[in-house]
């Protein structure tokens, strides 16, 4: 069965509100606070999954027009690499920044699935692994994070 263009808007749509969830209702200092993964805050969570959503857009147009996107091992010596750089890059973007540049891009990736031919959307082709690994599959893995960070820090005592 494949999946058709409303479908996997909706999929998206339902992986993004849970990612945003995790982290509704915090102060910004609590969105600052480092150690939610690793040394990351939810603002570092927040610009890794935006630009990993940046490479999906740099990305999809590739793969669509019957490109390979590089290899991450051969381009940056690896995932972990390329965030390491990246991290390095976005540190010093205030929330705001990053809250602002989180709504463009999520926004632009929509217009993009939106526009993609229809014979890309649907069912399993290169387009929906991409997106999949750069959207709706990695969002769930740092919405869990955050969601149990906030729990570690609800237990801890003299914390409200």
């Amino acid at each position: 069965m494949s999946v058709g263009r409303g479908q996997l808007l909706r999929r998206l749509a339902q992986a993004w509100e849970a990612f945003q969830q995790s982290y509704a209702g915090l102060a910004e200092a609590e969105l600052l606070e480092p150690g939610v993964t690793g040394a990351w805050s939810i603002k570092d969570v927040i610009a890794h999954v935006t630009w990993w959503e940046e490479e999906a857009l740099t990305h999809l147009p590739l793969i669509l027009a019957g490109g390979r996107p590089p290899r991450y091992s051969v381009t940056y010596g690896g995932i972990a690499a390329f965030n390491a750089r990246m991290t390095e890059q976005r540190k010093d973007l205030t929330l705001a920044e990053v809250l602002r540049h989180q709504a463009d891009v999520h926004r632009r990736l929509i217009a993009l699935i939106e526009s993609a031919p229809a014979d890309q959307v649907s069912g399993e082709t290169r387009f929906r692994r991409r997106l999949r690994l750069d959207t709706y599959g990695h969002y769930p893995k740092h919405a869990r994070a955050i969601r149990e960070w906030r729990e570690r820090r609800s237990t801890v005592p003299g914390r409200e």
